[in-house]
């Protein structure tokens, strides 16, 4: 039985630091739980940037992969969060595929009492048990109780 396939949307692959000392722990961990982890920015950004249409080459890249994962992982922190991780997981959303968040951030950034986010971020989780789909430390990807582990495991 082949991997399922998780896109995972964050903006930390801007930043060299941020490439470096934070998307390893997250690829690591996932691909620990038996995901096929696809970090676009390591799958889709070996285009020339001095060349024109760059910028289309990569976000058509992108949705390509969102359109054909089996599931997307969000990084969600900052107040907004990233826009392009925004409508990657509005792609998902749309597309039906199993939605993962990430957050811990500890700023709200919310129009409702009930969720920590926009409340369309959450639209593509169940109403009631929405918190098993979301994560708020790497330690929390491993918990066989919350819905990732479920989800990689059925």
């Amino acid at each position: 039985m082949p991997r399922k396939t998780l896109y995972l949307a964050s903006a930390y692959g801007f930043s060299q630091q941020q490439k470096t000392l934070l998307l390893p722990p997250f690829i690591q961990a996932l691909e620990q739980l038996g995901a096929e982890v696809w970090e676009p920015f390591a799958r889709n950004n070996q285009v020339d940037f001095s060349q024109p249409g760059w910028a289309y080459q990569v976000a058509q890249a992108d949705l390509k992969d969102v359109k054909n994962c089996d599931g997307i992982f969000a990084i969600v922190n900052g107040t907004p969060p990233d826009e392009g991780v925004m409508v990657e997981l509005g792609v998902a959303i749309a597309l039906q595929k199993a939605i993962f968040l990430f957050r811990d951030d500890f700023r709200l950034c919310s129009d409702s009492e009930d969720y920590p986010l926009n409340l369309m971020v959450f639209a593509g989780l169940p109403e009631t048990t929405w918190r098993k789909f979301v994560y708020a430390s790497i330690e929390d990807l491993s918990d066989p109780t919350k819905a990732l582990h479920r989800w990689l495991t059925a």
